[in-house]
This record gives structure tokens, sequence and C-alpha cells, in this order.
């Protein structure tokens, strides 16, 4: 535990990637990302603090998706993720249509879109997600 804390106070921490010393691209802790591979489990770890950040800026923003059924949660926290909350919140149609419940709606809107086009399959199990919801209420 020693050496965690000097390194931290040693190597001092930088959020963004920066240029070391030795001119390698670095970020962190002196993580020397050019030489040193990222691992799984720290992808992993960084990937749960991204969710983390994501679902709490739907929860500042959009205080109603909690009350959501878990696959429109589970769609609509997958696109803050990819899209980030300000290019989210462009989605109006679909996010009133989400508030509404009105699931159908919600997955054609989503799918209209650039983003659609872009993310190709990504943006069809998305649309999945919110209309398997009203399969949920039916049954």
């Amino acid at each position: 535990m020693q050496l965690f804390h000097d390194l931290m106070r040693d190597e001092g921490f930088r959020e963004r990637v920066y240029r070391c010393s030795a001119g390698k691209q670095t970020i962190g802790y002196g993580w020397n990302i050019d030489d040193q591979p990222i691992s799984r489990l720290s992808a992993q770890m960084i990937l749960a603090d991204q969710i983390d950040n994501s679902t709490e800026e739907l929860n500042r923003a959009l205080p109603w998706w909690l009350h959501l059924p878990i696959n429109a949660k589970l769609g609509l926290a997958n696109m803050v993720f990819n899209l980030g909350l300000p290019r989210l919140l462009k989605f109006k149609k679909m996010l009133t249509a989400l508030e509404a419940h009105d699931f159908d709606k919600a997955a054609l809107e989503a799918l209209d879109s650039r983003w659609a086009e872009q993310v190709g399959s990504r943006a069809l199990r998305i649309a999945d997600l919110f209309k398997s919801c009203n399969e949920d209420r039916i049954q």
C-alpha cells in the first residue's frame, strides 16, 4: 500500500493523455500507453466507471428515466454511453416517447437518425429493447 501512495504522489495524476519526459503517451498515474497495452481487467474497471458516470448524467438530466422498464433503461443507458448526454438530448421525439411509455414510437425515432445509420446493428438492438417493453406490459 505504501508503494501505491508513493507512486500516486511521485507520478502525479493526469486525466488526459500527455507526453512524458521520454516522449511516450501517458495517462493517469504514469501509465505509458505506448508500451503497456491495457489489460482486460483495467478496461472493464474503466468501463464500469464510465457506466456510473453516464447513468449519473441521466439521473440529473432525465430523472423520469428511473421509472422506465429495465429494457428501456438499458437502451437509453447504452445510447448515452455511446453518444454522450448532449447528443442524446437532441433525440427529443424519442425521449418524449420514452417518457410517455410509447416504446414503439421511441424505437422508430431512435432508428430514424444518422446515429442509427452510423452504428447499424447496435441501433437495431436498442430499438428491440424499447419495443420489448410493450410485451412486458401485456404479460
